[in-house]
């Protein structure tokens, strides 16, 4: 058997092998502290102490290390913490025997310099041993190595804990077939040097020219040590270089924390945007949530079952999913019961524009908190369907949010969307009302009512992502609007997860605006699906532009002129202070809107629309510039959430 081999053997041999090792070593401290103490002249004395304390010290210390676990591991793997375990268990072990010395009668005194030396001694060589058996395993797999023909060259960019990991893993696995020739850093000072053996060679600037000069195969990013922007030029240079490209997710996406080889992966589409991971207040949403009824409008759809989803996490007493589609009702149900057996769940296939079953709900099921994300979303659709849209849209969240105030509900939350901010269409009009009534009804309700805002997420139902995704898969071309239009985006989790956090910040009409990061072009998030799908834009896959569609602007914004956007506690969301409305010609004109719908007098619904949301411009050009979409200036103080005025009883709104 190799020598190799043995330190990777789990038999009772090796074991027994360890025991007389560590025995030996023990034993042979104790006596070169002897020798180191008196100059190697060790007197007859000093040998009778040696032989009465040998065997206590060898019991002790045995006592002592298998207390930290020092008879098992791999030596080939040791780690800094593996270390200081020795040191803590020769430190016990010296302890035990100064103790024994000095506590046990008839014991023979030696000077205190014997022990600590004994400490020292015992410490360097088991430590040693170790380190040098790494040293070794390391070495001979590198020989193996080098010694074969057809290893993949790897480049790391990102030189920090993540890329080291990975680095020291493929180093140390010949089953890997891979070497890696360096790593990338953008660290002025990680330039030129060594981390795990491996040099600094460069910039990810320098990518091409290094692809080039040193022959590599792949490159492995570290999704921590890139911005979207910068993993799309990578990616880019691989491409051209014909490289191949892996990431790694962050380490706060993998399981336990642990860095490995096996989540490398493909880059998805999500990587692009270059956006971390949000950070959450759990311990405040759990007090929020934990142990509440909560409604859910919506449940079915993308962004309402991701709520759902992130709603069961922090047990709830009760979750209600409010749905009008049979189908996804049926389905997030499943996937909840199995996910969560011991959720309380209650399916109501129901609809938010009909008033009578909506206060049955909330007088049936009592909800404390309720998230609204029940809308018709699709621009083109809306455009199309306007009457159906405001109704559900503007007059089924009036119903919704009647029925919460009413109830004396604790938190509303609505969903709304960058859509809604100088709208040009149905659907971004539509949800704009529906912004502007609940914080007019926020100003007089007990009830918690706030709006969070934001814009395309992916993979939503029906959104851009699948849409092309389906296009590819069918052989072309993906169509594109027009060349210039962009959009913001989050991932679906991210946005629920916001959700709730802004939700348990709002005290009453405010609107909270989710920071989405840079707007992205349409056309270039096209191209990298295209390419990520292993094929060629323009030359597998052709791309089209079919011109803007009735409702549709070049560029989203996130906020309104008159809106002052102002941070909160948490650094994704920020609240804006909203333009106040007249709250007697709100309700007359929402009366108006009612009866136009009853009549589907589309003309005059479209018109009291207008009148409700003043910067609806239907028949505006699409000619914002991309810097009106951006989140600044941001004012360096936090404002006091929540309306200043006095709250006056609840009041049962009628039928």
């Amino acid at each position: 058997m190799r020598a190799t081999d043995f330190l990777l053997d789990n038999t009772p041999s090796r074991k027994i092998a360890l025991l007389i090792f560590q025995g030996a070593v023990i034993s042979g401290a104790f006596l070169l502290s002897f020798g180191l103490r008196y100059d190697v002249e060790i007197s007859a004395g000093n040998w009778h102490s040696i032989s009465r304390l040998l065997f206590p010290l060898i019991i002790i210390k045995f006592l002592a290390f298998w207390k930290m676990g020092m008879f098992s591991g791999w030596w080939r793997y040791v780690s800094l913490p593996d270390l200081l375990r020795i040191l803590k268990a020769n430190l016990m072990g010296s302890t035990g025997l100064f103790f024994y010395i000095i506590l046990i009668p008839g014991t023979p005194t030696v000077p205190f310099s014997i022990v600590v030396l004994d400490f020292l001694l015992c410490f360097l060589i088991m430590s040693g041993t170790r380190i040098f058996t790494r040293m070794a395993c390391e070495a001979h797999t590198i020989l193996q190595k080098e010694k074969s023909t057809g290893l993949q060259r790897v480049l790391i960019v990102g030189a920090g804990a993540a890329g080291q990991t990975i680095a020291r893993e493929i180093r140390q696995n010949p089953n890997l077939n891979k070497i890696v020739l360096g790593f990338l850093d953008h660290d002025s000072l990680r330039q030129g040097q060594n981390f795990v053996g491996v040099p600094v060679l460069g910039t990810s600037d320098q990518l091409e020219e290094i692809c080039r000069e040193h022959r590599i195969g792949l490159v492995i990013i570290t999704q921590s040590a890139t911005t979207g922007k910068e993993l799309r030029s990578i990616l880019n240079v691989c491409r051209k270089a014909g490289v191949e490209s892996k990431i790694l997710p962050t380490i706060g996406n993998i399981i336990n924390g642990e860095v490995s080889v096996q989540n490398i992966r493909d880059v998805q589409v999500e990587d692009l945007l270059g956006r971390k991971p949000a950070r959450l207040d759990l311990p405040k949403i759990q007090k929020y949530l934990a142990g509440k009824r909560i409604l859910v409008t919506g449940a079915g759809g993308s962004i309402g079952s991701e709520i759902c989803r992130q709603v069961a996490k922090f047990s709830p007493g009760s979750l209600i999913l409010f749905e009008n589609a049979e189908t996804p009702l049926f389905f997030i149900t499943r996937q909840l019961k199995e996910q969560y057996p011991e959720l309380t769940l209650f399916p109501s296939l129901s609809d938010i524009r009909d008033r009578s079953r909506v206060e049955d709900v909330f007088g049936t099921f009592r909800p404390e908190v309720v998230f609204h994300a029940a809308a018709y979303k699709h621009v083109p659709m809306s455009e199309q369907n306007s009457i159906e849209t405001i109704k559900n849209n503007v007059l089924g969240t009036r119903i919704l949010a009647d029925a919460a105030h009413a109830a004396g509900v604790g938190h509303f939350v609505m969903i709304s969307t960058d859509k809604a901010v100088n709208p040009t269409g149905i659907m971004g009009a539509s949800k704009r009302a529906a912004e502007i009534y609940i914080q007019s009804l926020a100003r007089f309700s007990n009830t918690h009512m706030v709006t969070v805002r934001f814009g395309n997420v992916l993979e939503s139902n029906g959104s851009v992502i699948p849409i092309f995704r389906e296009q590819i898969k069918k052989g072309g071309p993906v169509t594109v609007t027009h060349p210039e239009v962009t959009r913001f985006f989050m991932t679906i989790p991210e946005a629920a997860q916001l959700v709730l956090q802004a939700g348990s910040m709002g005290k009453g009409g405010e609107i909270f605006l989710l920071d989405m990061g840079e707007s992205i072009k349409i056309i270039h998030l096209a191209k990298e699906l295209i390419r990520l799908s292993g094929l060629r834009p323009y030359e597998d896959i052709d791309i089209v532009f079919s011109g803007l569609r009735p409702g549709e602007k070049l560029y989203e914004e996130l906020l309104l002129a008159e809106e002052g956007v102002m941070p909160t506690t948490h650094g994704k969301i920020r609240v804006l202070h909203a333009a106040s409305h007249d709250e007697t010609a709100l309700k007359e004109q929402l009366e108006r809107l009612y009866q136009a719908t009853r009549r589907m007098d589309s003309l005059m619904a479209n018109t009291i629309l207008r009148e409700i949301v003043p910067e609806f411009h239907p028949e505006k050009a699409p000619h914002q510039s991309p810097k009106s979409a951006r989140l600044f200036p941001v004012s360096n103080t936090a404002p006091e959430i929540g309306p200043s005025f006095t709250q006056p009883k609840l009041e049962k709104v009628p039928c």
